[in-house]
């Protein structure tokens, strides 16, 4: 079982995932200059104050809830397709377990070396222990997704902070080994970001059953409901957070806090779903037509397992204080400039790999592990499909 080419990809998805980076390239940005600078939002003028906001219904969680659902789409397209060709799912199964192993070592490389807040490592876990999710029938699928997006994402939003109070702090001015002790502590985090990841995965293998962005064109009614009421959800539950985390509302309760940010959090899956619903949309007015810049985001979302490392290390380089340092004299909107700046880059590299037929440098190691030498090499002029994340 190989890996399938890129010309019999679906557009819908690679949109989706090429912009996906862009959000989770936003939502990084003001998390790691805080990192970097050691202090928190800044709400000093109004207009930081209503970034704030915005950000909150928009941005957090909301790149993470699009960067599952697309994975677990991918995971179902991956089964569909290998069931079609009348592979057997003993076979199938061991495939995923070998991705699911080496997604997570690749996570926990990522970790150490450049970035705390890793997510692969964490849908390795999911990959191994939802496999068999596959094979449900949907009522199971909807069922048990139902039980991750009210439990799940409540000890998500209450385990958070407390494992963060627990981790010991880097250095003050951060050195590289400060750095790096502190994110050896991040898997502890992992069995909270299974939790929070396991609902919108679920959500995506049943989209994929549907075909709902393989064949968007035929799905325009639905696909226009989610978005609508996909992204009403999402500001409207996301609203109560923002305003604290904007400065407008003060509470000093801890439970008003964490319990606003669990609302936030499955507001959040809705605003995921909306991005994909839209770009869906937005896949099926294109057609056949390859403007430029689509065909650079689809070259993106092609590479985005390197699009996503690439980030980290960008950010390591700019805002580390024994780098460049960027990061202890960056606003929040700067950092967020400077995000978008990131994710330019990634995408103009992404197409200048594309057009040359190169094929993104992670997803050939990561295929290579997982498929081996023979069934990861393909021919420039017919590249095999990037893992993507």
């Amino acid at each position: 079982m190989g890996p399938q080419s890129v010309l019999a990809r679906s557009l819908a998805p690679d949109l989706a995932r090429g912009f996906m980076l862009l959000l989770i390239a936003l939502g990084h940005s003001s998390v790691l200059r805080a990192a970097w600078a050691g202090d928190s939002y800044s709400n000093d003028d109004p207009i930081a104050a209503i970034y704030n906001v915005v950000s909150a219904v928009l941005l957090d969680g909301r790149g993470a809830a699009l960067f599952a659902f697309l994975f677990g789409y991918g995971l179902s397209q991956m089964y569909l397709r290998y069931s079609q060709r009348g592979h057997e799912w003993k076979g199938f199964r061991a495939l995923l377990q070998r991705r699911g192993f080496w997604l997570i070592v690749l996570g926990l490389l990522h970790t150490v070396l450049l970035f705390f807040g890793d997510l692969l490592a964490a849908y390795g876990v999911v990959t191994l222990l939802f496999v068999g999710a596959l094979r449900w029938n949907a009522r199971a699928l909807w069922i048990t997704g139902s039980v991750f997006l009210t439990a799940g994402t409540l000890i998500y939003a209450f385990g958070i902070p407390r494992v963060f109070m627990s981790l010991n702090q880097p250095a003050d001015p951060a050195t590289p080994v400060s750095d790096m002790l502190y994110r050896l502590q991040w898997p502890a985090m992992i069995p909270l970001v299974v939790l929070g990841a396991v609902f919108p995965v679920l959500v995506g293998i049943w989209a994929a059953r549907k075909r709902v962005l393989d064949e968007p064109a035929a799905h325009r009614p639905f696909l226009r409901k989610v978005v609508a009421y996909g992204f009403l959800i999402t500001i409207v539950a996301g609203m109560p957070y923002a305003l604290i985390n904007g400065g407008f509302i003060m509470t000093q309760s801890e439970i008003v806090y964490n319990g606003t940010y669990w609302i936030n959090q499955m507001g959040g899956y809705f605003g995921g779903f909306a991005f994909a619903a839209l770009f869906g949309l937005l896949a099926a007015r294109i057609g056949e037509r390859r403007p430029r810049f689509v065909s650079a985001l689809v070259a993106t979302g092609q590479r985005s397992l390197t699009g996503y490392l690439f980030q980290s290390l960008c950010w390591v380089v700019l805002g580390a204080p024994y780098l460049l340092g960027l990061g202890n004299s960056m606003s929040d909107l700067g950092a967020l400039g400077v995000g978008a700046v990131v994710w330019l880059v990634a995408l103009v590299a992404s197409d200048f790999m594309q057009r040359r037929g190169i094929r993104g440098p992670i997803e050939v190691i990561y295929r290579r592990l997982t498929y081996g030498r023979e069934m990861s090499t393909g021919s420039p002029s017919k590249p095999q499909v990037p893992a993507g994340v």
